[in-house]
């Protein structure tokens, strides 16, 4: 049986574990997103370096995307998995010697390592909508993310149990903390079951990646999925710095992240059911529309509520729209295209959110936080006509999967 026609017994069974799986593997990034910063500042010798390691993370997992899919085609999903996590906890004990050496290089290096279990995380979605059926797979997306609701709490909880463990070295407890939780994800895999091997022998057939790319489908949702998480990481890395600039203190700002983080993953429980309803272009659209009104709240004032309510607003927004994205893809690919149009897609979304994460403090410094909120209006425009585009291509009869066949 190919992956067209999943057995429901797979389904139930990658389901769960890929939840789980996402709940350890995913809490990983709020732990280097957060802390990296600070240790940055305690170890480089330049402050303007002090945020390297995390736009490393970053750029490791951009760059991941690719070699990530490939291990992926040719071991298998769970040894792929397995490796992925097998690295993840080297890079938090590589980190965590940075700190205790005192070596920024170290500890960036860690950092970096991270981005590549990071880019097996982002695909533990794709491998439970490939193991559904066709009718489920926007609902076992959302499945996916509910376990990073899960990883939202875990990671910054490991956190403040963990960042003083040891006096003499500030947060290396919590990256020991980091390489931990890989190691809980590792028995994991054990329970995964790889799509059936005919399937996978299929991958390197099928067409190439420039005609993929050229049809409706994917131009659409790789467009969505590239502005919504491009979007909300640019906005989310900024406003830490615009709410201390405005004179709230760290607190209040880490409380917003807090409420922003939920917000992201919170929504999942019924995001998979909207889609059922009303159709992945509507509600990738929607979650666009709410991206767009968060910076619309942001510039109304510089209130602790503006920023708030701005953040929590982002995040349902990226919610809606990166899974309506994601579900969008499904129907761009065959099943032994899966791969190769999963990791390009992964390539320009996260090789996005890099860009962002190296260029939106020196904008925020430059052009300041209303600028930055109104320039995504335009962006965010431009997406939703494409949706518009698709959505009467579609009705035209001609899907990105047909025209490309």
């Amino acid at each position: 049986m190919t992956d067209t026609q999943p057995t429901t017994t797979m389904e139930r069974r990658n389901t769960p574990v890929l939840m789980a799986a996402q709940a350890l593997g995913g809490a990983s990034p709020p732990i280097i997103i957060s802390l990296g910063g600070l240790v940055g500042q305690q170890l480089s010798k330049a402050p303007e370096l002090a945020t390297l390691p995390v736009s490393l993370f970053n750029l490791g997992l951009a760059l991941s995307t690719i070699p990530a899919g490939m291990l992926i085609r040719r071991l298998g999903h769970r040894a792929a998995y397995t490796l992925g996590a097998l690295l993840g906890c080297l890079a938090g004990l590589v980190a965590a010697l940075g700190i205790f050496q005192g070596n920024f290089a170290l500890f960036c290096t860690g950092t970096a390592v991270a981005g590549f279990y990071a880019a097996c995380v982002q695909s533990y979605r794709f491998t439970a909508s490939d193991t559904a059926a066709p009718s489920h797979r926007a609902q076992a997306i959302s499945r996916i993310m509910i376990g990073g609701l899960v990883a939202a709490i875990i990671g910054p909880q490991v956190v403040i149990w963990t960042r003083d463990a040891f006096t003499s070295a500030p947060f290396a407890g919590s990256f020991l903390g980091q390489a931990a939780l890989a190691l809980l994800a590792l028995p994991l895999f054990l329970m995964l079951r790889n799509p059936p091997r005919q399937a996978a022998v299929a991958d390197d057939t099928g067409r190439d990646l420039w005609s993929i790319a050229r049809t409706p489908q994917f131009i659409v949702a790789a467009a969505a999925g590239v502005v919504s998480y491009g979007l909300m990481a640019f906005i989310m890395t900024a406003a830490p710095m615009a709410m201390v600039g405005h004179g709230f203190h760290a607190g209040e700002a880490a409380l917003g992240i807090q409420w922003h983080i939920l917000a992201m993953f919170g929504p999942s429980f019924v995001t998979g059911r909207l889609i059922a309803r009303f159709g992945k272009i509507r509600i990738t659209g929607l979650g666009l529309v709410l991206i767009a009104v968060s910076g619309l709240v942001a510039v109304a004032g510089q209130q602790l509520t503006h920023f708030w309510g701005s953040l929590i607003l982002l995040g349902v927004g990226w919610n809606f729209g990166f899974i309506g994205a994601t579900a969008l893809l499904t129907d761009a690919y065959a099943p032994a295209e899966r791969s190769k149009t999963q990791s390009l897609n992964d390539f320009l979304v996260f090789g996005t959110v890099a860009l962002a994460s190296f260029g939106s403090g020196g904008l925020l410094t430059s052009s300041g936080w209303n600028t930055i909120n109104w320039l995504m209006l335009p962006v965010v425009a431009a997406v939703l006509l494409l949706l518009a585009w698709l959505s009467r291509v579609q009705s035209n009869g001609a899907t990105g999967l047909a025209e490309g066949t």
